[in-house]
């Protein structure tokens, strides 16, 4: 990641809000959350702006979510950031920022999905946004492709995992990945997927989702890479009833491939919870939770 972080202060969004946006200029502006390439600031009670500050790519990033997003928002069932303005890069901020809607609700990370109906809320999503992708549509970073394209980064975070104590079996992990990796490979036509199904993009109230945030990872690809939200989001015992909401049935080859991005997702919020723990730059003490549980679920589920 090539980290160009900078000041973001509340000051500098009304001044950007002033230049480009001055019809929203006077309402309150307050930080809502710190994120890997955004800054997130509310701008009163229904909008929120998104100011990349830590990372190169996030400028392309915020663009295609103001390209493809707001056609894909009104099929959703669950509510999402709506882009409403991209602004431009000025002599003020020399990138470009959106204005999007607020999307209430807490982290799962902070407020894990309590409640069995969290599944058919995740698989009611997911089988919504799961449409095949028009041509053109984005694809990115490494995600929604053959899975066997991320054996080094797995075999990479799972020594790290190893010896930090992280992982308590890790023959039993790298099973899981290697009967994902053996799988079929996907075969129907790429759908649109969020790629990055995990606790902090997914938000809670009363022990259910209420809503999904951050589609800068927005692409088409293979479902799978999404299905594997479900073992990280849900409580356990949830799995089968997500599966059972979810359409088209996924079949055993996407079960199989949906673990095995779900072990990857584990074990870099794994990774990324004990940096927090250790108190180390761009560590989220909050991930590591919910990413042993799914370590954990993944390794005591039966294969589909």
């Amino acid at each position: 990641m090539n980290d160009t972080r900078m000041d973001v202060t509340a000051e500098l969004v009304r001044d950007l809000l002033r230049e480009q946006r001055p019809d929203l200029a006077d309402h309150p502006v307050r930080l809502g959350a710190r994120g890997w390439d955004n800054q997130l600031w509310r701008v009163g009670d229904e909008l929120a702006v998104r100011l990349p500050w830590a990372t190169r790519s996030a400028d392309a990033l915020l663009r295609k979510e103001h390209t493809w997003l707001p056609a894909l928002a009104p099929r959703l069932p669950l509510p999402v950031p709506v882009p409403q303005y991209l602004g431009e890069p000025s002599e003020r901020f020399p990138r470009p920022w959106i204005v999007t809607t607020w999307v209430p609700g807490t982290p799962a990370d902070q407020a894990p999905a309590t409640h069995p109906e969290a599944a058919d809320a995740l698989a009611g999503f997911l089988t919504a946004l799961h449409r095949p992708a028009p041509e053109g549509a984005p694809m990115g970073r490494d995600r929604g492709g053959p899975l066997a394209g991320q054996t080094q980064g797995f075999t990479q975070a799972l020594a790290s995992a190893t010896e930090l104590g992280l992982v308590p079996d890790p023959d039993a992990v790298r099973a899981v990945w290697e009967d994902a990796v053996a799988a079929p490979e996907w075969t129907g036509p790429p759908v649109w997927l969020h790629g990055d199904l995990h606790p902090a993009n997914v938000l809670t109230a009363d022990g259910t989702f209420c809503g999904v945030i951050d589609f800068g990872d927005l692409l088409a690809g293979d479902p799978a890479c999404d299905l594997a939200g479900a073992w990280i989001l849900l409580p356990d015992g949830a799995i089968d009833r997500f599966y059972d909401g979810y359409r088209p049935d996924a079949d055993a080859a996407t079960r199989r491939r949906a673990r095995g991005w779900a072990v990857l997702k584990a074990l870099s919020c794994a990774l990324i919870g004990e940096a927090g723990v250790r108190g180390r730059p761009g560590g989220k003490p909050t991930w590591g939770s919910p990413a042993h549980a799914a370590l954990r679920r993944l390794i005591a589920a039966d294969r589909p």
